[in-house]
C-alpha cells in the first residue's frame, strides 16, 4: 500500500459520506414533497447548492489525484486530511435540513445556511490553494492564465452567492457556480 492509498482511504471515507449526506438530503426532500397534502416547498435554491457542493466535492477528489506522489504519511497529514475533508462533510451536512417537514420552504432554508456552506468550502479553497502553492511541483500551474481565471471566478461567484439577497439574483449565482463547474469538467 503506497502512502497516497493509506490517507486516501482516510480522505476517500470522510468525501464519500459528504457525498451521501448531500445525496440524502435531495432523497429526504422529495420524499417529504411526495407526502399528500405536504406542505414543503424545495425550490431551486438549495438543490442548486447541493449540486454545486457535489460538483466542488468531485472537483476535490480529482485534485487529490494530481497530488498523489507529493503525499506523506504523518500525523500532521493525517490531521490535515481529517480537518479537510471534515469540514467538506459538514458543509454537505447542512445543505438540506434533516427534517424536511419542520422546514416547508426550502429556500428560506438556502438563505439560513448559504454563508456557512459557502464559506466553509471558501476557507478550504484558500487552504488547498495554500498547500500547492508551497509545493514546487504544484505552484506554477496556480498562475497559469485559465488556472488563475477559473479560480477568480469562482471565488467571485462564491462570494456573490454569499451575499445575494433576492431568491431570482441568487438563482441566477448558484447557476453560474454550477455552470462554471459543469464548464471545467468538459474542458
Amino acid at each position: 500500500m503506497s502512502q497516497f492509498e493509506f490517507i486516501f482511504a482516510l480522505f476517500g471515507l470522510l468525501l464519500g459520506l459528504s457525498i451521501a449526506e448531500v445525496l440524502g438530503g435531495f432523497a429526504r426532500a422529495i420524499e417529504a414533497r411526495l407526502k399528500p397534502e405536504t406542505a414543503v416547498r424545495i425550490g431551486w435554491l438549495t438543490p442548486m447548492l447541493g449540486v454545486f457542493v457535489l460538483l466542488d466535492l468531485l472537483s476535490f477528489w480529482m485534485a487529490a489525484w494530481v497530488t498523489r506522489d507529493l503525499v506523506t504519511i504523518s500525523g500532521r497529514s493525517l490531521m490535515a486530511v481529517t480537518c479537510f475533508a471534515g469540514a467538506y462533510y459538514l458543509a454537505a451536512r447542512l445543505v438540506f435540513p434533516r427534517e424536511p417537514e419542520e422546514t416547508p420552504d426550502f429556500d428560506a432554508h438556502f438563505f439560513r445556511v448559504r454563508r456557512i456552506v459557502l464559506g466553509a468550502m471558501f476557507v478550504l479553497l484558500v487552504v488547498q490553494l495554500g498547500w500547492y502553492a508551497s509545493l514546487p511541483k504544484l505552484a506554477p500551474f496556480l498562475l497559469h492564465p485559465l488556472s488563475l481565471g477559473l479560480t477568480l471566478v469562482l471565488v467571485a461567484l462564491m462570494g456573490a452567492a454569499m451575499v445575494t439577497r433576492g431568491a431570482v439574483a441568487s438563482r441566477v449565482v448558484m447557476g453560474l457556480l454550477v455552470a462554471r463547474y459543469l464548464i471545467v469538467y468538459v474542458l
